[in-house]
C-alpha cells in the first residue's frame, strides 16, 4: 500500500471519528473494499468514562470490598476521576498500537517525571503500518503515563498526562 493511500485512510479513520462524535454514536462500523485483496475494516467505539484496551490478561483479579471509613471517601475520588477531561491530558488522535519507544529494547521517549517541549515525540502509535510520531501538545512536566508499551489504543483514549 503506497504512503498516499495510508494517509487517506488515516483522514477516513479520523472522518469517521469525527462523524461518531458529532452524531452521538456510539459505534460506527465500515469495511472499504480497494480490490480483490486489499480492503480496510473499521471498527469505531466510543464508550462514556472508560478507556478500552485490549491487552491479555492472566487472570481477573477483584479488589475486596472497602471498609467504611476514612479511606472509603478518597478511595471512591479516585476511581471516579476521568484521566481524559484533565486539563494536561494528551490523548489518541487515532486507534492503533502505541509504543512508548523507537524501537524495542530502546530507551523510552520519556518517564515519568520528564520535561518535555511543545512538539517533542512523546510516544508513536502504530496504525495500518505507519508509526505516527505522537508530539507533547505543550511543554510542561509528564505527570502520569496511562499507557502500557504494545497496548492497542482507541481514538480520543487519554495516553499521558502533561503540567
Amino acid at each position: 500500500m503506497s504512503k498516499q493511500s495510508s494517509d487517506a485512510d488515516v483522514a477516513f479513520i479520523s472522518a469517521l471519528a469525527e462523524l461518531l462524535n458529532k452524531n452521538e454514536l456510539t459505534e460506527l462500523s465500515v469495511k472499504r473494499e480497494y480490490g480483490e485483496d486489499d480492503s480496510l475494516e473499521v471498527r469505531v467505539v466510543k464508550q462514556a468514562n472508560i478507556v478500552q484496551v485490549a491487552a491479555a490478561a492472566p487472570a481477573v483479579q477483584y479488589a475486596p470490598a472497602p471498609v467504611a471509613g476514612a479511606a472509603a471517601p478518597a478511595a471512591a475520588a479516585v476511581a471516579h476521576e476521568d484521566p481524559a477531561q484533565h486539563p494536561g491530558a494528551l490523548t489518541s488522535p487515532m486507534v492503533g498500537t502505541a509504543y512508548l519507544s523507537a524501537e524495542p529494547g530502546a530507551a523510552a521517549f520519556v518517564s515519568v517525571g520528564s520535561v518535555v517541549t511543545e512538539g517533542q515525540t512523546v510516544l508513536i502509535i502504530e496504525a495500518m503500518k505507519t508509526m505516527n510520531h505522537i508530539p507533547a501538545q505543550k511543554a510542561g512536566t509528564v505527570k502520569r503515563i496511562l499507557v502500557a508499551d504494545g497496548n492497542s489504543v482507541e481514538y480520543g483514549a487519554p495516553l499521558m498526562i502533561i503540567e
